[in-house]
């Protein structure tokens, strides 16, 4: 197979979580502990950082991965999920893994893979870890891709492990309330392994005081800990808390003995996108009009957007937008500005929702606007329609922000 076809392969392997939602969720690491095993423990090979969270995980990941490679590290970093093309995935030092890396892996290991029935996001991981064994990373970061204590890569045992914060997201996996979802994510917490726990939230952190201190962890609170402000190239002001996440996660691989100077930091900072090829985190498209994306995708992280755009300075305000159909709407559609004119579309997955649906569910709220039959064709009427004092913003889901970078 070339690399079009063993993705095709790869993704067609029991649904995948991100293109069809609850069908492709699964609840344990039995398949995940089986194909550490046959491939002889990659993930015993690297020292790691372990990441959770419901928003700014990913960012956090990359500031941390971008530090340390700074400070002269071979890094490895694990995200998802993808916008362009799945190697963005698996990165060593900020680029992409080769696609013969991907076909071979796969080619090895496809009758195990097949027998075990092993999902999309499993083999993935294992992929990944694997990886970054025979490339001998000094330190690998690797983000959750779903709660914590299941998710496939939860077979680490890492130098930290880090919380970000706590949101209703995924509840139809995690649970359905805040401490529900949070006890799901301190499920990466490990026995007398560091913990940071990025935001001090009250209703959640006795869960993670109470998981840390079973595991005798020690327990890092960033928000309070971490008094020094830095720059960043990344332009979204939340980016701040996840500064100081990244941050406090740093010292205590310094007290570890990984050697990070405040320079290496304050560099490592300025060159996110460069060192690590960071995409869709309040990225400008176009200066005329302005053009803006954001990933941010439920209440918490497309809160931060809007009272970022409330700082902007534009004429009117066009909003190309597009949502999964288990999202849930009642929650994220009052934070919507009413005085925009909107562009509704589905991003192009099956999980997507139906345009004409969202539009429905929109004017409930006083969002008026057109459907157009794809991201692409919404943007492009946006960009006909907008003075070139206007703001674009493109947003939703990460799925329609894939589909502009």
């Amino acid at each position: 197979m070339n690399y079009t076809e063993t993705l095709h392969w790869m993704f067609a392997q029991l649904p995948m979580f991100q293109r069809q939602g609850k069908t492709a969720f699964k609840k344990d690491l039995t398949n995940s502990i089986a194909l550490s095993k046959h491939l002889n423990y990659p993930e015993k090979k690297f020292k790691s950082v372990h990441v959770a969270g419901t928003n700014g995980k990913g960012s956090t990941s990359h500031m941390i991965g971008s530090i340390l490679q700074e400070a002269g590290y071979k890094v490895g970093l694990y995200t998802s999920p993808h916008l362009k093309d799945f190697r963005e995935r698996i990165k060593i030092n900020g680029k992409e893994i080769k696609k013969m890396d991907v076909i071979h892996f796969i080619k090895k290991n496809k009758s195990f893979l097949e027998e075990n029935k092993l999902s999309f996001f499993e083999m993935t991981v294992g992929l990944a870890f694997d990886c970054f064994a025979k490339q001998k990373v000094d330190i690998a970061i690797i983000e959750v891709g779903l709660g914590g204590r299941l998710d496939s890569t939860n077979i680490i045992t890492p130098e930290v492990s880090v919380i970000t914060n706590i949101g209703l997201d995924h509840t139809q996996f995690l649970g359905e309330t805040l401490p529900e979802i949070a006890f799901e994510k301190a499920g990466i917490i490990k026995k007398e392994i560091p913990v940071v726990i990025g935001e001090y939230q009250e209703e959640v952190f006795s869960v993670f005081k109470k998981i840390a201190g079973k595991n005798n962890s020690k327990l890092f609170l960033a928000s309070e800990n971490i008094k020094k402000s830095y720059k960043t190239d990344l332009k979204g002001t939340y980016q701040i808390n996840n500064i100081k996440t990244a941050i406090q996660a740093l010292e205590i691989l310094k007290a570890n003995g990984f050697k990070i100077s405040e320079d290496t930091i304050k560099s490592g900072l300025l060159k996110i996108v460069q060192n690590t090829g960071l995409l869709g985190r309040w990225q400008t498209l176009k200066k005329e009009p302005k053009v803006i994306c954001d990933t941010g995708h439920n209440k918490e992280g497309l809160h931060y957007v809007f009272s970022q755009l409330k700082e902007a300075v534009f004429g009117k305000l066009h909003i190309v937008l597009g949502v999964v159909n288990d999202k849930d709407l009642d929650s994220i559609l009052p934070l919507f500005p009413k005085n925009a004119m909107y562009y509704f579309c589905k991003p192009n997955i099956p999980r997507g929702l139906d345009a004409k649906k969202l539009q429905r569910e929109c004017l409930k709220f006083e969002l008026k606007g057109n459907t157009y039959v794809s991201v692409d064709i919404a943007y492009k009427y946006a960009l006909k329609n907008a003075g070139s004092n206007d703001l674009i913003f493109i947003g939703g889901s990460t799925f329609v922000v894939a589909e502009v970078v």
